[in-house]
């Protein structure tokens, strides 16, 4: 792997990093008393649809090594954690809310692939 793309990884990963912690700021704003991650859901479900979206359309096209870095690993690398989705079901399952940790879970789990399956989809009509 070139310095090149690791430079494009890292700075990708830096933007998506950013856009997650804006994000999960913004949904708790919106939601203050909510006891539920729903930052982090949303992040994973926008995730799981522009990885769908972009390995799908570079099956079709070809996408420059770096740019699909910087995208894919880099940036929805970022955006996207299973980290911050581990610890917060942990602290769900510790505080005894079971139900919102299931619920976590499946949304989690179930959302990203069915949003990933639709930016596969997308590209797929639109190459049809």
């Amino acid at each position: 792997m070139s310095f090149t793309t690791i430079f494009y990884i890292g700075f990708g990963g830096a933007l998506g990093a950013i856009l997650r912690s804006f994000t999960n700021g913004f949904v708790s704003k919106i939601f203050p008393n909510l006891s539920f991650p729903l930052g982090t859901l949303s992040v994973n479900i926008i995730g799981g649809f522009f990885i769908g979206f972009l390995m799908s359309l570079a099956s079709n096209i070809n996408i420059d090594i770096n740019l699909k870095s910087f995208l894919v690993t880099g940036f929805l690398g970022g955006l996207t954690t299973f980290s911050t989705f581990s610890y917060e079901n942990m602290l769900l399952l510790q505080s005894g809310n079971y139900t919102n940790a299931f619920l976590n879970i499946a949304s989690n789990l179930l959302l990203s692939l069915l949003f990933c399956y639709f930016g596969f989809w997308i590209v797929k009509v639109m190459y049809a």
